[in-house]
């Protein structure tokens, strides 16, 4: 994996359904898409596969746009974790076009455009994300990503070894 996958930020499933509904049950008794729920534990244990699996499951028996819309961003997530960033940008596509105020998709999408080394795309989604959510800190630290990518800084480290270095002593003048 590569070393970025950290920041992915996840729609997490942690409603039964929409407030409107929320309002009118008089139980609740977990998520109403357990493969969604759990697709998302197993992608912020750093499953990819499993997450990505059940998470397709979960696409599959999606009621209604939101579940749709949380299934995209986490398989835009999941499969930049398993490093296959063109499928990737298709489920991060499908949420934008669907909801183009989605902050974690343009922090995931920000990832993905890294991976595919398209710098310029990255750095409006982070734009964009940051107009929707300035106090992300994922999003401030995929900029840090995208810098280090654009304008890396040269290490320039000087180890000073003369303290290891037996010392002469001053020549006497006879």
């Amino acid at each position: 994996m590569f070393r970025y996958v950290v920041m992915l930020a996840l729609t997490l499933v942690a409603a039964v359904g929409t407030a409107e509904e929320d309002a009118q049950a008089k139980t609740v008794l977990g998520p109403r898409n357990i493969y969604l729920s759990d697709g998302a534990d197993a992608l912020i244990a750093r499953d990819g596969e499993r997450g990505v699996s059940l998470t397709m499951k979960g696409l599959r028996l999606a009621q209604g746009l939101r579940e749709e819309k949380i299934a995209h961003a986490n398989l835009c997530a999941g499969f930049l974790m398993l490093e296959q960033p063109d499928t990737a940008l298709e489920h991060c596509n499908w949420v934008l076009e669907n909801d183009p105020f989605h902050w974690r998709t343009y922090n995931n999408r920000a990832l993905v455009y890294i991976k595919l080394k398209r710098f310029e795309e990255s750095e409006a989604d982070i734009r964009r994300g940051q107009e929707l959510n300035p106090k992300s800190e994922n999003l401030k630290e995929v900029k840090g990503i995208l810098l280090d990518e654009v304008e890396p800084v040269d290490e320039k480290i000087v180890i000073d070894d003369r303290r290891n270095q037996p010392q002469s002593l001053p020549e006497q003048s006879e």
